[in-house]
């Protein structure tokens, strides 16, 4: 699910935006009135004159730098030392003309990102909270006039800018509304326990993996994207020529389609008089992984309905929820209208059915719907799917919910390549990078907070490489070589697609950790199996906070984690693990569950497990010589064992 604030803006039509003719003395966006700047270091102030201007900063702390010559390309740099936390400030930026920033705040900034997760803004936590309130009551207390927020909007470039949108805002019901839950909460507990003003700059897009938010430097370094990076590069070369050339694959995907799965001739499954009786049956609205398993492809759906006579002579309106991926809507054969292009596997669909079509009494309606990866399905609500005439004052739906038949067609494997739109696809190397976090640099932080993983899951591996080398590209662009990174571990949750790749990511997110100055907030506790964007974002900003206050502030009385296993060792026929943080182990079952021994064999079969102290001891007499050791391997395992501060034990594998 994505929780876009704005459409990707196509980067070639803004390119003659990003390079005016320019006189006066520019800012970046992010370097204006309302903000918060890190306290205590050197305080970068860039921006954009004519070239060879003279250009000074003097701030109200009494902190002066320059005058500086803008160079041949008009950029200039100051350096200011900014104060202890305080404010309100301001500053003040002269060259041919004098920018005045006022209410400027000294104290932590902290960059969030990732997918959805983060994204999810406060607004989208419907009417739940982890407290005793709900969101609106959450918002009404969301008045921290010294909390100040900062949205970048989602977009996309192919070519690193200098530029990007956004304004500070204090934070308050209105301006929350929209931003990172996960990222206001992580910012609250920092603002309510160090007492300093926190300033947070979002900058997150739904469904997107990590290479997207990677350099095209990094990923060169790192290997493994040099055809992605070249489609970047002739992206940005020459936009008008690569636009036709995906037209034209799109057209050639599309007739794959129709030769495979026509919608129309004898052959076509969306044919009326078709004898379906012998298609299975499933039930419609519903994700269909319980029924096709990891199958991504064609899957037709037909159902009959039964048109009140009164609506004979009308124009229908179908409303049929959100089907992911595509769709193509058949009414008595005929093709009616369809969600024929990427992206809206969370649209609902709406389509009218014109009266010469319809009749009184029994018709077929039929759904060529092609699922490209992952889940796939009709994913409204039951109330949402149904009909009505389109001239209905005070429409009431005609209920079509419940038991369709479907048909299994040609699978993703056997079919072209789905091709990308080059102008619209946030999951191509350094796009994102690209267009929201290269112009934000080098902003001065203190670190960032990461909820991301999800959308690489299936490249687990890799990612044990890629995230580092994300991690390192971003302490090098903010010329922090070593600012705390804090990332969330993927939650448990019901993939349908697969068997274990959850659980390797959640082992690599572990392993990670030997990056320096991390930290991982578990949430095997805080799942949804049924939902991937669980809505219990307080814990998880909390927990991200938690990290903060214990490693970079120093606050010794705050545990950052729940136990992290250290090493597992053989004691005779016993496999014992010990753990950090691990104070006042615990059980949170009768029995200590999910853990698992194997020997050489790799053949994992389930142990008795015990909490002696600080560490765990396990056996199985089935596995007389232990090896291995795993913990919650799968990718719906909730977590069992938990430390004195409440937080629960990472799932793992050892050695």
């Amino acid at each position: 699910m994505h929780f876009r604030r704005l459409l990707p803006v196509v980067p070639f039509l803004v390119a003659p935006l990003l390079t005016p003719a320019r006189a006066d003395v520019e800012l970046p966006a992010v370097l204006a009135s309302h903000m918060v700047v890190q306290r205590e270091t050197d305080l970068v102030v860039w921006g954009f004159a004519t070239a060879g201007e003279q250009v000074s900063v003097e701030a109200s702390w009494g902190a002066k730098a320059g005058p500086v010559a803008s160079g041949a390309d008009g950029r200039f740099e100051l350096v200011l030392r900014t104060p202890a936390a305080g404010g309100p400030h301001t500053l003040k930026v002269r060259g041919a003309n004098e920018l005045v920033l006022d209410d400027v705040w000294s104290g932590e900034v902290w960059l969030c990102s990732g997918q959805s997760n983060m994204e999810m803004p406060m607004e989208a936590i419907a009417d739940w909270y982890t407290g005793t309130t709900n969101r609106e009551a959450e918002l009404a207390r969301a008045d921290l006039p010294q909390l100040r927020l900062f949205e970048v909007p989602n977009e996309l470039d192919y070519a690193p800018r200098t530029r990007v949108k956004g304004e500070w805002k204090a934070c308050n019901r209105e301006s929350l509304r929209t931003f990172s839950a996960t990222g206001y909460y992580f910012g609250r507990e920092l603002h309510e326990k160090l007492g300093v003003p926190v300033g947070l700059i979002s900058a997150d897009w739904g469904g997107t993996v990590c290479e997207a938010w990677t350099s095209a430097e990094a990923l060169k370094r790192h290997g493994g994207f040099d055809e992605g990076l070249a489609s970047i590069a002739a992206l940005a070369g020459d936009p008008k020529t690569v636009e036709q050339t995906f037209e034209a694959a799109r057209a050639a995907w599309w007739q794959a389609i129709e030769e495979k799965e026509p919608g129309s001739g004898e052959f076509s499954r969306a044919r009326e008089r078709l004898d379906a009786g012998k298609w299975p049956l499933l039930d419609v609205p519903g994700e269909w992984g319980s029924v096709l398993g990891d199958f991504d492809g064609v899957v037709w759906l037909r159902h009959t309905i039964v048109v009140p006579p009164k609506y004979s002579d009308q124009d229908l309106v179908f409303t049929l929820g959100a089907i992911d991926d595509m769709d193509t809507f058949y009414f008595n054969g005929e093709r009616v209208d369809g969600g024929e292009r990427p992206g809206l596997w969370s649209t609902p669909r709406k389509y009218t059915v014109p009266k010469k079509l319809v009749r009184a009494g029994r018709n077929v309606i039929a759904l060529r719907v092609i699922d490209t990866g992952g889940l796939g399905g009709l994913t409204g609500k039951p109330e949402e799917l149904g009909f009505r005439s389109a001239s209905d004052v005070a429409p009431k739906l005609q209920p079509i919910a419940g038991k369709w038949s479907y048909y299994r067609g040609v699978s993703m494997k056997d079919l072209p390549p789905l091709p990308a739109p080059p102008s619209a696809d946030p999951n191509r190397p350094s796009v994102l990078y690209n267009a929201m976090i290269a112009p934000l640099a080098p902003f001065a932080l203190r670190g960032a907070i990461w909820y991301q993983g999800e959308s690489n899951r299936p490249r687990a591996k890799q990612y044990e490489t890629l995230f580092p080398a994300m991690i390192a590209d971003w302490r090098e662009r903010f010329r922090r070589p070593d600012f705390p990174f804090y990332f969330v571990q993927i939650a448990p949750f019901r993939y349908g697609d697969s068997i274990g790749a959850a659980a390797e990511m959640r082992d690599v997110q572990r392993r990670c950790l030997a990056t320096p100055n991390t930290g991982m907030a578990v949430t095997l506790d805080i799942g949804d199996l049924a939902d991937i964007h669980p809505k219990n974002k307080e814990d998880v900003g909390k927990r991200l906070a938690r990290w903060a206050l214990a490693k970079t502030y120093g606050k010794s009385d705050v545990v950052p984690s729940g136990p992290l296993p250290r090493v597992a060792r053989r004691d005779r026929t016993y496999m014992v693990v010990e753990f950090d943080y691990a104070e006042g182990l615990r059980a949170t079952t009768p029995v200590l569950g999910g853990f698992e021994l194997a020997g050489a064999d790799r053949n994992f079969l389930p142990a008795e497990a015990a909490i002696v102290g600080t560490t765990v001891q396990l056996r199985s007499s089935a596995v007389p010589d232990p090896i291995f050791v795993r913990y919650l391997w799968s990718d719906t395992a909730e977590a069992t064992l938990f430390n004195a501060a409440g937080l629960p034990a990472t799932s793992f594998e050892l050695p």
